[in-house]
C-alpha cells in the first residue's frame, strides 16, 4: 500500500500536480469516480450485476474505475496522514461491536 501511494505521489510530482492535490479536490474526484463506477452497474439487474465481469470489456472498464476510486483514496489518505489499513481496521473493530453477530454478545 505504501509503494503505491509513493508511486501515486512521484506520478502527481513529476507533472507538479501537487497543488491540485487538496483534500477537496481529491474527495470531489474521489466521488466522480465512484460515480463512474456506479453508472457501469446502473441499469443491471442483480443477476446481470453478477456477472459482470464475464465480459471483457465490461471487466475492463470496471477495473479501471476500482483503480481511479482506490488511486483517488490513498493519495487523500497520504495528504491527510492517514493509514487506510489502519483506519479500516478500527473501523471494523467498532461495526464489530455495535452489530455483534447473532448469538453473541
Amino acid at each position: 500500500m505504501a509503494a503505491l501511494q509513493r508511486r501515486l505521489a512521484e506520478f502527481a510530482a513529476a507533472r507538479d500536480w501537487q497543488p491540485y492535490h487538496t483534500p477537496k479536490n481529491l474527495v470531489s474526484a474521489l466521488s466522480v469516480e465512484a460515480s463512474e463506477l456506479v453508472e457501469i452497474f446502473q441499469w443491471l439487474t442483480p443477476e446481470e450485476s453478477a456477472r459482470v465481469m464475464s465480459d471483457p470489456e465490461t471487466a475492463h472498464r470496471v477495473m479501471d474505475e476500482v483503480a481511479d476510486v482506490l488511486a483517488y483514496l490513498l493519495q487523500l489518505c497520504e495528504v491527510l496522514g492517514i493509514d487506510p489499513l489502519s483506519a479500516l481496521d478500527a473501523k471494523i473493530d467498532r461495526n464489530e461491536r455495535r452489530f455483534p453477530a447473532p448469538g453473541r454478545p
